[in-house]
């Protein structure tokens, strides 16, 4: 996702529901942290839709996505814990797009692609 049109609906939703009042990067990225882990039903299936350097999963994979990781290796950005190999390992959100999902839980997911593809940080 890169370069999205600025979407007014979903601006508002991340301003008042997500960073509200959070003055500091620690109390954005937890904002964004608390908001995901209550919206998100672990676990879940997910397809990568782009490639990272710092994860193993390739465009176009399925994935099950066991739940967040922990706060602290999320204050740079929304990691989450995926079964590869026989093993959990951290994948940014941002990589990953929900499969068979509705809800609240796609709209979390596509809420912070939207955030990272603007090129909003903490």
């Amino acid at each position: 996702m890169r370069n999205p049109k600025r979407n007014r609906i979903r601006e508002h939703r991340i301003d008042q529901e997500i960073v509200v009042d959070a003055y500091t990067s620690d109390e954005r990225a937890m904002g964004w942290y608390y908001y995901l882990q209550g919206k998100l039903r672990f676990p879940f299936k997910a397809k990568c839709v782009a490639e990272r350097a710092v994860s193993p999963f390739r465009k176009g994979e399925e994935v099950e996505v066991l739940g967040m990781a922990l706060e602290e290796d999320c204050m740079g950005g929304m990691i989450v814990l995926a079964r590869f190999a026989g093993r959990k390992v951290g994948v940014p959100l941002e990589q990953l797009a929900a499969v068979g999902m509705d809800g609240d839980a796609r709209e979390a997911i596509e809420d912070w692609r939207y955030w990272t593809a603007m090129g909003y940080q903490f």
